[in-house]
């Protein structure tokens, strides 16, 4: 048995690595879009409507297409229905240029998601900036969060380490408005966020670029989510009001938030679970997928067991 489970790993990876999902019994709802907090989000969902929901936050920048289609299929196929979708001012969600916004606005953006799709609780998993907004669901709407993941995430503690000074230069450093010097940059800051080489991802860099350029971007955007990281402050004391089991995921060798903050984010939430990755850095590569996505799955499964015998 362990044989065929560890030969059906490698099929999954050897399709992912050619861009082809394929999982039996997993239906993809395919690109929608909802009303929700006055905006218009574009979302998709893998998995049956009636599993137990995990809803996926993207970070600062990007879009749900970052969520990539066989991560969230393999999430999935644990028996969950996954939903991926686009922040505000990304992908092909509104664009709020109204005036500033914070993070706790872009909380209530899912909050409001949740509502349009009639999911009354959630499982929440954000990464980085993804993170931070699911924090704050998590604290803000306590009824609607089954468990927290935060990957790679912090408190906004100004006093934790900062990045160094390649990735926050890389971070900071605005995206060209052509399709190949768009490309470029990608393969440029994944390489320094990742924080070592990692081949097959390097393999997977130019299409990952391709369709994120193809799917849409916005540097005003970022200009306006990375202004509203920077004035919604620390989040140590509001953290202590998430109720939900957590689980805190960090890489050992992240280069943007070092492994401190996530330390930092385990200690702030009463009885989180953290797991540290050694050789992660700010990125979740191929080489990951299985370990994270088991990580997830296992937690939520054993929250939402929780749930049911309170």
């Amino acid at each position: 048995m362990p044989r065929v489970k560890s030969l059906a790993r490698l099929g999954h990876k050897l399709l992912a690595l050619l861009g082809i999902s394929w999982r039996p019994g997993v239906p993809h709802s395919g690109p929608a879009k909802a009303k929700a907090n006055g905006l218009e989000i574009a979302y998709e969902t893998f998995g049956r409507e009636s599993n137990p929901a995990i809803l996926l936050v993207m970070g600062f920048a990007q879009s749900m297409v970052e969520w990539d289609v066989e991560f969230c299929t393999r999430l999935a196929s644990h028996g969950f229905r996954v939903i991926r979708f686009d922040n505000r001012d990304a992908g092909r969600s509104s664009r709020a240029d109204k005036g500033t916004y914070k993070l706790g606005d872009m909380a209530e953006d899912a909050a409001g998601l949740l509502d349009a799709l009639r999911i009354k609780r959630a499982h929440l998993v954000g990464v980085s900036m993804g993170g931070m907004i699911a924090q704050i669901l998590a604290a803000s709407h306590p009824e609607r969060a089954l468990s927290l993941t935060s990957i790679m995430s912090t408190t906004g503690d100004a006093l934790l380490p900062p990045p160094t000074p390649q990735a926050m230069q890389a971070l900071m450093r605005r995206a060209p408005s052509d399709r190949e010097g768009f490309i470029a940059h990608c393969r440029d800051i994944w390489r320094i966020l990742r924080g070592r080489e990692f081949p097959q991802d390097e393999a997977r860099d130019r299409a990952r670029a391709e369709l994120l350029f193809d799917y849409g971007v916005d540097p005003e955007g970022a200009s306006r989510q990375l202004i509203a990281v920077s004035i919604s402050g620390s989040r140590k004391r509001l953290l202590k009001s998430v109720a939900c089991p957590t689980l805190v995921i960090h890489g050992e060798a992240d280069p943007l938030l070092p492994v401190a903050h996530g330390i930092a984010t385990a200690e702030a939430i009463p009885g989180a679970k953290l797991k540290v990755i050694p050789q992660m850095g700010h990125a979740m590569p191929v080489e990951f997928w299985d370990e994270l996505v088991d990580a997830i799955a296992g937690h939520c499964a054993h929250a939402g067991d929780d749930r049911i015998a309170a």
